[in-house]
């Protein structure tokens, strides 16, 4: 209960001086719409239909890309971890190439796939994969080897070693990479979907701008942010929960 009150004064506040702004008329209404306008915009967009088609559009995009990131990069990152030679070379690109933004990587998608899916796609790998790549690479050099070495005592040679011993022993340090990794993944999707004309969210965020309506704007805004909290809240919080309990790292009531 006491969770609960503290997330409605928070958000009542927010609400609150949104309306106090608009009462003082500090901007004209078309640059700084009223709650219940942003709220007239989203009701519309999901009666007909448009919002509902620009989630379920975004999202298999952005499930699809960040699939595809997390597979290449946790078998990137292991290789990485465990290969001196790699670790010394790739190792420094990766970071290196981590600081470079997503949606640096849109004019090469453009020149190799053209205005397509794929070009989306590439661009939310790119903003994904080097976030779960070092997330791997860091948890398999942060285990200590006496899990490996009581792995190997114990019979478990090749893939087992790895699925059964070295995979759990990482998994705080990949969680939170895959976290980091599906941030990215959905910035860049959103990105490059204000790009390229597409039956996204990005798409319908830029028709608003398009056609001076910021209320919207401002209700597309939204509607990426809830969804954004709605998938950390219920995969990976949850994920996290469960690996503190199991490590014995819950916090105390």
């Amino acid at each position: 209960m006491k969770r609960a009150m503290r997330y409605i004064i928070f958000y009542a506040g927010l609400l609150g001086l949104w309306i106090l702004l608009t009462e003082l008329k500090i901007w004209p209404p078309y640059l700084f719409p009223t709650p219940w306008g942003v709220a007239e915009s989203l009701y519309a967009g999901f009666a007909d239909h448009s919002y509902w088609i620009a989630i379920r559009v975004s999202m298999q995009r952005v499930l699809i890309g960040y699939g595809i990131s997390v597979v290449l990069g946790m078998v990137l990152g292991l290789g990485v971890a465990s290969n001196k030679f790699l670790e010394d070379t790739m190792g420094g690109l990766l970071v290196s190439l981590q600081s470079l933004p997503s949606i640096c990587w849109w004019p090469l998608a453009l020149l190799w796939f053209g205005l397509s899916q794929n070009a989306i796609l590439f661009v939310v790998i790119m903003g994904s994969l080097l976030s779960v790549t070092l997330a791997m690479e860091d948890g398999r050099k942060q285990m200590p080897n006496i899990f490996g070495q009581a792995g190997r005592n114990l019979g478990a040679k090749g893939f087992k070693l790895f699925w059964y011993v070295l995979l759990p022993a990482s998994l705080p340090f990949i969680v939170s990479g895959l976290k980091q990794g599906w941030a990215f993944a959905w910035r860049s999707l959103i990105t490059a979907e204000m790009l390229y004309l597409s039956l996204g969210l990005g798409q319908v965020l830029m028709m608003g701008r398009d056609l001076n309506d910021m209320s919207a704007v401002i209700a597309v805004m939204l509607l990426i942010i809830a969804l954004g909290y709605i998938v950390d809240g219920i995969v990976f919080k949850g994920m996290e929960r469960r690996l503190q309990n199991k490590w014995g790292l819950a916090p105390a009531n």
